[in-house]
């Protein structure tokens, strides 16, 4: 098997955990405050990654390395589990696709930013016209765009996907030094002296009330989301190259509302699988001419 081919099946692994995220966060949401949420889910793969790079005596980052796992942990451990936490209070997780149709077009385009490979001009249109299928069906969803509660809803997320996409493209040119655990772990690490404090200082005066499905929710963004997914999410970006891979995002929506259906009860529509076909065809298109 070629770097390339290894590169998108880990990213392909990476998505398909990853994309519980959201409906995971919107049941977890229902049950804790969404800084105690963003803290504890920060915290405990924090300290299981820190065990693990004991263990496997791991390399300490470098001065060098310091302000890239910093602007990591700002993005995937910080920016986007907090600011999407606060706009799954106002907006349900359907809406939120929107924002995640445009997450791997903006992953692409810091990439090349940051010095990722150049892809040629067809794949820039696939890319576009992925975003464009996912996004066009969450446009034409239900939800009422001109609610006060779903504009505020839209503003968290839109800075939760470009925090997101930052913390992804900065993470994937670590992982081609460290190797993807070790890089969200030390992102974890590096957050942990913030989020362990607001952990306790957010931590709920009574647990008698949160759910079943409140509990799973946060083991879930705790240990899969934040940690086993970006293990193999970060070593496919490095593999395959970030701006190429991350296309693969176009398929996290979709996967998501798969679980919303079941956990949320959402309804999966004709126009959810006919954009569902509209974006595996612009990930085969963006891997075909990435390179």
């Amino acid at each position: 098997m070629n770097k390339i081919t290894s590169g998108w099946i880990n990213g392909f692994i990476g998505v398909v955990i990853i994309a519980e995220s959201l409906p995971a966060t919107r049941v977890a949401v229902m049950d804790f405050d969404p800084l105690f949420l963003t803290a504890v889910r920060a915290t405990i793969p924090a300290i299981i990654g820190t065990m693990v790079l004991i263990a496997l005596h791991q390399k300490v980052p470098t001065k060098e390395h310091l302000v890239s796992i910093v602007v990591t942990a700002l993005g995937v451990v910080i920016g986007f589990p907090l600011l999407s936490a606060l706009a799954l209070q106002y907006i349900t997780s359907a809406h939120a696709i929107v924002f995640l149709g445009i997450l791997p077009l903006l992953t692409a385009v810091f990439a090349v930013l940051r010095g990722d490979k150049r892809p040629p001009l067809i794949f820039w249109l696939f890319a576009v016209a992925g975003s464009a299928f996912v996004a066009g069906f969450a446009v034409l969803s239900k939800e009422d765009a001109s609610n006060i509660n779903a504009r505020l809803g839209g503003l968290f997320m839109l800075g939760a996907v470009t925090t997101c996409a930052i913390g992804y493209a900065e993470g994937a040119r670590l992982t081609k030094v460290f190797g993807g655990w070790q890089v969200i772990s030390w992102a974890l690490i590096i957050s942990l002296p913030v989020m362990l404090p607001l952990a306790i200082y957010t931590y709920p005066t009574s647990l008698d009330n949160v759910s079943s499905t409140g509990w799973i929710g946060l083991m879930y963004v705790s240990l899969f989301s934040m940690f086993i997914g970006f293990i193999f999410w970060y070593k496919g970006l490095a593999l395959g190259g970030t701006a190429s891979v991350g296309q693969l995002q176009l398929l996290q929506p979709f996967m998501g509302l798969m679980l919303a259906s079941v956990l949320l009860h959402e309804t999966v529509s004709l126009g959810m699988i006919i954009s569902t076909l509209g974006a595996i065809i612009c990930v085969a298109g963006a891997k075909r001419y990435s390179a």
